[in-house]
């Protein structure tokens, strides 16, 4: 997979960032070369090996009880947003 100007384009499009025309070149260039360096990673033999959420060996992950805290505060936290409907956050469309 490769990225040109347009692809380019349309990432900062979709992610609302303005990428001046001059910058264009240098960041199809940056954005080919991670992609060259997260393809490497397909390289990578994992067969066997199991997942882990620690670098350190024998970690474990602290765990709690899944409880219910409080009643349902749904109106409260809806209450602090711009725009609601049908008890859901109303966001505008970001992707087409």
């Amino acid at each position: 997979m490769s990225v040109d100007k347009s692809t380019v384009m349309r990432i900062s499009q979709l992610a609302r960032i303005e990428v001046p025309e001059c910058d264009q070149d240098q960041l199809v260039d940056e954005l080919n070369n991670i992609l060259t360096w997260v393809e490497q990673l397909d390289e990578v033999d994992t067969e066997g090996v199991m997942p882990m959420s620690s670098g350190l060996p024998g970690a474990v992950l602290p765990q709690r009880d899944d409880l219910v805290s409080a009643e349902n505060r749904q109106p409260d936290i809806l209450r602090n947003a711009p725009v609601s409907r049908s008890g859901f956050f109303v966001v505008p469309k970001v992707i087409e």
